[in-house]
């Protein structure tokens, strides 16, 4: 019996992507349909590079061929990707179709080194990125690149210039700490420091991006409220530790974000120093700082709890030499972030995906 493209069609209307809870023929993810003989090819489009369920979507599509169309053909399926936005190209800043905020109600919890390893994991995953250091008083993110010393350049478009970011590995880094000396302390007033941050922002010359990241100052002030009022935000990433002390001000920087006036999407929350596994004693895990408390935030404002990430001491020397525990392969640190980034890309598509059929 010989195969048709109806068969395949029908085959694959029964797989349902696990995150939208729809088949992915009536979602338009699958692309380029062949056969002949006994070979079958398809290509099955994801909402992300950095999906976490494609091998689980790969075994559903095998299942279904061979259950309802032939259990001895070959089956090749290639997997592309476009991640969603929901961006007008009208819009403040064309070009990229997320942004995201990494936001946290005090400092200290590691919100800049989850920005920059977010970052990087996204962009190791395939997707182009940007990142962007909004704490405009305290630059960190070209010490925990280690690109002090490089400037963005210049370039004219249409009698304007505009602002090239810094390319650190493909991925396109903006900060003030690029523009000033190491030494200069920032000591401006809340409209200069505003202004600033307009200027890192729109003032650049971005390549198309599927996410920029944002790496909020601590607190929910000036920069928070102009970027919320400013910038059409996908969303915001909070991050804490589990010492009650820092649960209490990510729970104000959740309620911050769900201001009337503000309705800023929560992406979730992301529990950092979270346990501590002995070099010496892989089986081990102590959570030195109490376990539990990020989850516990996630479940009482009903947003999504997007994993732990360790203390180790490769995370803290690459912040401090700027080598990125993401870029750290063979280290547990990047696998964690890479988890993280998966569960962000996760949450994103499925909100663009809601927000669609809403």
């Amino acid at each position: 019996m010989s195969i048709t493209k109806e068969q395949i069609i029908a085959a694959l209307s029964q797989v349902e992507d696990p995150d939208f809870k729809k088949d992915l023929v009536s979602l338009g993810m699958i692309k380029d349909i062949t056969f002949d003989d006994n070979n079958i090819s398809f290509t099955v489009e994801l909402t992300t590079p950095a999906c976490p369920l494609k091998d689980q979507i790969e075994q559903d599509c095998r299942n279904a061929i061979a259950q309802m169309v032939s259990n001895t053909a070959k089956v090749t399926i290639n997997f592309t990707s476009r991640v969603t936005t929901l961006r007008d190209k009208k819009d403040i800043l064309p070009n990229v179709k997320n942004i995201v905020v990494i936001s946290s109600g005090k400092g200290g919890v590691g919100k800049s080194t989850v920005a920059v390893n977010l970052a990087l994991a996204l962009s190791n995953s395939g997707a182009s990125v940007g990142l962007v250091d909004a704490d405009i008083y305290g630059p960190s993110i070209p010490t925990m690149l280690g690109i002090h010393g490089q400037k963005p350049g210049l370039q004219k478009i249409d009698d304007k210039s505009k602002i090239v970011p810094v390319d650190y590995l493909g991925m396109k880094v903006m900060s003030i700490g690029l523009l000033i000396s190491e030494k200069q302390p920032v000591a401006w007033r809340g409209p200069m420091a505003t202004s600033a941050l307009r200027q890192i922002m729109t003032d650049v010359l971005w390549d198309e991006l599927d996410y920029l990241i944002l790496d909020l100052p601590p607190g929910t002030g000036d920069i928070h409220l102009t970027l919320a009022q400013s910038f059409p935000i996908t969303g915001a990433v909070i991050v804490t530790t589990p010492q009650e002390v820092a649960l209490a001000d990510a729970r104000k920087a959740v309620a911050f974000y769900q201001l009337d006036q503000i309705k800023i999407p929560i992406l979730g929350v992301v529990e950092n120093m979270a346990y501590f596994i002995p070099p010496d004693m892989p089986e081990k895990k102590y959570y030195i700082f109490g376990k539990g408390g990020g989850r516990l935030i996630a479940q009482q404002f009903e947003i999504p709890f997007l994993g732990e990430l360790p203390i180790e001491q490769v995370i803290r020397e690459g912040g401090d030499l700027g080598k990125p525990a993401a870029l750290q392969f063979s280290n547990p640190a990047a696998k964690a972030f890479g988890d993280l980034a998966q569960s962000v890309a996760q949450q994103i598509a499925i909100h663009n995906a809601n927000f669609v059929t809403t």
